[in-house]
């Protein structure tokens, strides 16, 4: 096996550090950074341990796991062949097609007052996270480095273990979310979007081994992203209920064309390739405040709102919540089917924990919204801080 692929193991970490001892050429500070090196890992591992002990639930406690029995996918909003794409075979990218100069002249317009919304939650300890996913920011040395040169320059870097394209504000590319098709354990039989396989996805060959993927997917990773630049359109749900909306609240067509009626607009509004947004109260009366509440479930749009969106073909869903989507799923039987139905299905990217009630509060409904996610090669998400301007 070449050393490109070989795994990493912690005698190549303390390899590793020594290494950076012998560049540094400062014993004490190189010590302290090599010891911080060694157990950065395990203290972020016994941390999530302890951040999930016995009698936490978990959001994946909200599904069913999947049986077989039940005949599999059919009679689901999943069922049937969803590939090619609309964009033809071999395509990696997507919704963000939509991103034309065309479309992005369209968001030019939209620009009146040069008043500019970061839609972004900050990443910090504490946030909610979805399930055993991990946040942990180390910032090694005091100062990491330096002092050198007679101008005594010093610095600081940091370590950041997580889930990177999974926590706090994220965007969701094309191979995060698939579907099973066939039977368990045949790996060309679990699609993503565009037909794409996780036998594909991983490329398994006898060199390698099932280790392949550990080092970044081999088809729809972030890299094949484009910029957006587009429409935004924001659905104020929670205004037109006059509340927060409850877990499990589904947000159904008819409250999203409610929306459109009582901000003065109509289903013309959104344009091929929008960014469409749907507050739910969620995020701004619960983040940071009440995190068990905010990861009990979720309201969100049901699966009659998502292809409702989809046949008008948004480029990004997104709202306030950790999945955009009603948890639980009004059918007990599915679980996420909005994911399946925006990305494997259509290849509309997903936009999670956002924050809505600035623009909410002046009024604001359409909008130029502009991200740009990190482009990760072999990723399966990414982190950003979106911003809406008007």
């Amino acid at each position: 096996m070449s050393d490109e692929h070989r795994p990493i193991n912690s005698e190549d970490q303390e390899t590793d550090a020594q290494s950076v001892e012998a560049q540094d050429g400062d014993g004490l500070e190189s010590e302290s950074r090599r010891t911080f090196i060694k157990t950065a890992t395990i203290a972020t591992g016994a941390a999530a341990v302890g951040a999930f002990g016995d009698g936490v639930m978990h959001e994946l406690d909200l599904v069913k796991p999947a049986h077989a029995a039940e005949g599999g996918i059919e009679g689901t909003p999943i069922a049937g062949k969803w590939w090619p794409s609309r964009w033809g075979e071999g395509d990696q990218t997507g919704s963000t097609n939509h991103m034309t100069p065309e479309v992005a002249l369209d968001a030019v317009s939209l620009i009146k007052k040069g008043k500019v919304y970061s839609l972004g939650r900050v990443y910090e300890y504490g946030m909610p996270l979805f399930g055993q996913r991990v946040f942990a920011l180390r910032i090694p040395g005091a100062p990491t480095g330096g002092a050198f040169g007679k101008n005594q320059i010093i610095w600081h870097d940091e370590i950041l273990t997580t889930e990177i394209g999974q926590v706090g504000t994220q965007f969701d590319g094309l191979a995060h979310i698939g579907a099973r098709v066939g039977e368990a354990g045949d790996l060309s039989q679990e699609v993503f979007y565009n037909g794409y396989t996780t036998k594909d996805l991983h490329n398994n060959d006898a060199d390698m081994g099932s280790t392949a993927g550990a080092y970044g997917l081999q088809a729809l990773g972030m890299e094949h992203v484009k910029p957006f630049f587009c429409r935004g359109i924001l659905f104020d749900v929670m205004s037109l209920k006059g509340r927060m909306l409850d877990k499990g609240e589904e947000i159904t067509v008819a409250d999203l064309q409610a929306c459109l009626e009582r901000q003065g607009m109509s289903e013309a509004d959104i344009t091929e390739g929008s960014a469409c947004m749907w507050r739910t109260g969620w995020g701004e009366e619960l983040w940071m405040k009440d995190n068990a509440r905010f990861n009990s479930g979720e309201p969100g749009i049901g699966v009659g709102a998502a292809e409702w969106l989809a046949a008008k073909g948004i480029s990004v869903g997104a709202a306030d919540v950790w999945a955009i989507e009603c948890v639980p799923n009004p059918d007990p039987n599915l679980a996420f089917p909005v994911h399946q139905i925006f990305l494997p299905k259509n290849g509309i990217h997903i936009l999670e924990n956002v924050r809505l009630d600035h623009l909410a509060n002046d009024g604001v409904y359409k909008f130029a919204f502009i991200f740009s996610t990190l482009p990760i090669k072999g990723a399966t998400g990414s982190p950003g801080n979106p911003i809406a301007v008007v």
